[in-house]
């Protein structure tokens, strides 16, 4: 094992304080193992953690810190960075709240703060419910457009990554429409190099990218649209020209098929679902007869910040919270790659 030198310090906030996110949290910081691979200390409120401790059934405690200095990293003793709650009353389980909003909000940038200051060395996210978050006046559409905002950072892009599937996306959080218009190759070819640099940051050496068409069939020859002969090849053949090895437009039926099966180490999406859904269907399975998620792999990795940032690729689950049986796994997922990374 390593010594504690070698460890990275890794700030881990709760989420909406309403959702999964503390229950998830409480799970991971009771497992002695996360203490072997890393430094934890968990950003939110003491009160919340407590609770969630409770609902989980755990025995570990909570050791109240005011900055990393004073931090144990002992398992048993969660180190939470304590951040007050305006109005604590408006905050029940399950449901959306302007309070819950902004008590995630201030976790995130309490963690980013800690992250541009050098204090950790990686940041991991629980999720968060953007209508909670807009509710609070904190007018962002997700956790990656706060992370830039707040590190100054012009070019970015989301990596959702799992054994079998790395997606990275050319718009994310945008309607459908605008999703469309923003296919162009200036877009693409920087989110195809964002991909492969963030690939090598994974272990990956050389990494072979598959990037996808906008169009059924890749546009087929210009019957069906002409995006890919006007903005995604000429935007391939430039990433090529600058050594990477870069392939497509591939279809999108086939593409993330293709990757599953091995020949692609990293796939390009051009939007939000072209590349959430197939990633899902990898790393999520639902079991009928318990009415719950039985597994929820997949992690969401913020390529082009000047600090590392991973976050579980899944919702708040208002649905289930306060009833101890979210799954912790894809947290425990983004603390691995947390880890990874720190140590590239």
């Amino acid at each position: 094992m390593a010594t504690d030198s070698f460890k990275p310090i890794v700030a881990i906030t709760m989420g909406d304080p309403a959702g999964i996110g503390p229950e998830i949290a409480a799970m991971a910081f009771s497992r002695e193992s996360i203490y072997r691979k890393c430094r934890p200390v968990l950003i939110g409120n003491a009160d919340i953690i407590g609770a969630a401790l409770k609902i989980i059934k755990s025995g570990v405690k909570i050791s109240v810190i005011k900055n990393i200095k004073e931090a144990g990293f002992r398992f048993g003793a969660i180190d939470v960075i304590n951040l007050g709650i305006e109005n604590p009353g408006e905050v029940r389980m399950g449901e959306v709240s302007a309070a819950a909003g902004d008590i995630a909000f201030r976790s995130v940038v309490k963690a980013i703060e800690m992250a541009m200051n050098g204090e950790t060395d990686a940041t991991v996210t629980c999720p968060i419910h953007k209508v909670a978050l807009n509710l609070a006046g904190h007018h962002f559409s997700g956790h990656t457009e706060i992370f830039a905002h707040y590190t100054h950072t012009p070019k970015y892009a989301m990596l959702l990554a799992d054994k079998k599937l790395k997606v990275i996306h050319v718009s994310t959080h945008v309607s459908l429409r605008q999703a469309c218009d923003k296919v162009k190759k200036g877009r693409i070819a920087e989110t195809i190099s964002l991909l492969d640099e963030g690939l090598k940051k994974l272990g990956i050496t050389s990494p072979r990218i598959g990037v996808a068409g906008l169009n059924p069939h890749s546009g087929d020859g210009g019957l069906f649209g002409n995006e890919e002969a006007e903005e995604i090849i000429p935007a391939i053949e430039e990433a090529r020209r600058n050594g990477i090895n870069a392939e497509g437009p591939v279809p999108p039926d086939s593409l993330f098929a293709l990757a599953a099966g091995g020949r692609f180490d990293g796939c390009v999406a051009m939007y939000h679902d072209q590349g959430h859904i197939p990633f899902k269907l990898s790393g999520f399975a639902w079991d009928d007869k318990k009415g719950r998620m039985k597994k929820v792999n997949g992690v969401n990795i913020t390529l082009g910040l000047p600090v590392i940032r991973t976050s579980v690729d899944h919702g708040t689950a208002f649905e289930i919270a306060g009833k101890g049986i979210a799954s912790p796994g894809a947290l425990l997922n983004a603390i691995d790659y947390a880890v990874k990374m720190s140590r590239k």
